[in-house]
């Protein structure tokens, strides 16, 4: 007997499908427009434009890591030039206070306070090497960046939205730095490492720089664009075995688990906790929405581990004294955790 023809897809169903490619292929547009707003300015760094665009889409706090002169503050600087949003800056210093980043309240003529807001008031917050900041005044953001708000004088005030901390640091080992606490460094989103550029991008660089004319960076998007992004982003399904790889990546950082690979059972003394895991799952459906994919794969998730976790590993001495860095540790755990079977979703 021959069968009926299947029912046509209802029509609620295919038009919130057209919507969902229709609100896709926007998202693809204004990533491609960013980027090329970036590179104006930005020589190479592919892979560091890409997982700081990430983060914005995924609506978390960014950090960079890297020498200085290697471009971070510029990439930052362009960033905000691209979207069309309050921005702020603070150059962090040891005598920097949290009243100069949270703001104070000031007594007027007829004695009622009035409230000075400090840049932390802001869409972008671009906190400049935040570890020459004292620890008093590093945790100052933490609130901001936990709550996205702050408490002063018993009133708390809500920070405008999105609130984005897009931070650089320098290497913790140069002169005048003061590590980061680790409840602050859970606060990022990503922990983004700036490589030196190759010698063909050095002289590209170099031609950019030194002669008379240099790049403006127009502003392609809103504050309701990256609104849209980042709720979309949170949007894009993820299949129960991606999760699944996730929580094994998580688990597999911590010394204690007795399948742990054995650099993690010697050198890491706390593992990634569940926050590391929700960084890495935004990550990779930011990814993949920046990619014009409508759903997070595993290779996606992988590729969010490095940045995801590197930061959220605490070392013991004995990593310190044989030279082993997080990045190796995290490695070691992708070679432990291979992806799953596509076939076993459960997996």
């Amino acid at each position: 007997m021959t069968q009926p023809p299947p029912a046509p897809p209802a029509p609620n169903t295919t038009a919130r499908a057209a919507e969902a490619e229709a609100a896709i292929a926007d998202a693809l547009r204004l990533g491609e427009s960013i980027r090329s707003e970036v590179r104006r300015v930005i020589v190479g760094q592919a892979d560091m434009v890409e997982e700081v665009l990430a983060c914005l889409f995924a609506g978390g706090h960014v950090l960079l890591e890297g020498v200085p002169g290697l471009g971070k503050t510029v990439l930052l600087k362009s960033l905000a030039g691209a979207l069309r949003m309050d921005f702020s800056r603070v150059q962090c210093t040891p005598d920097l206070m949290p009243a100069d980043i949270l703001g104070t309240t000031v007594l007027t003529g007829d004695r009622a306070g009035s409230f000075q807001p400090g840049p932390v008031f802001t869409n972008l917050l671009l906190a400049d090497e935040i570890n020459r900041a004292t620890p008093k005044t590093q945790a100052a953001l933490l609130e901001a960046m936990a709550e996205r708000g702050v408490t002063l004088g018993g009133t708390t005030r809500p920070l405008p939205d999105p609130f984005l901390v897009l931070a650089t640091q320098n290497p913790i080992d140069m002169e005048g730095t003061y590590p980061l606490p680790e409840a602050q460094m859970d606060r990022f989103l990503a922990k983004v490492l700036v490589p030196m550029p190759p010698a063909d991008d050095l002289v590209d660089i170099l031609t950019r720089t030194t002669g008379t004319t240099s790049a403006e960076v127009r502003p392609v998007a809103t504050v309701e664009d990256v609104r849209a992004m980042v709720a979309l982003t949170r949007s894009i399904p993820i299949a129960p075995h991606v999760l699944h790889h996730a929580a094994a990546l998580t688990t597999a950082t911590h010394p204690d688990r007795p399948d742990a690979a054995d650099p993690v059972k010697r050198y890491v003394r706390l593992g990634a906790s569940p926050r590391g895991a929700q960084s890495m799952v935004l990550l990779a459906k930011a990814t993949a929405l920046l990619a014009g994919r409508a759903h997070a794969s595993v290779d996606d998730l992988r590729r969010a581990a490095l940045p995801a976790l590197r930061h959220r590993l605490v070392l013991g001495y004995e990593a310190a004294a044989a030279g082993v860095t997080a990045d190796q540790l995290v490695a070691a755990v992708l070679d432990r955790v291979g992806p799953p079977d596509p076939q076993v979703r459960g997996a």
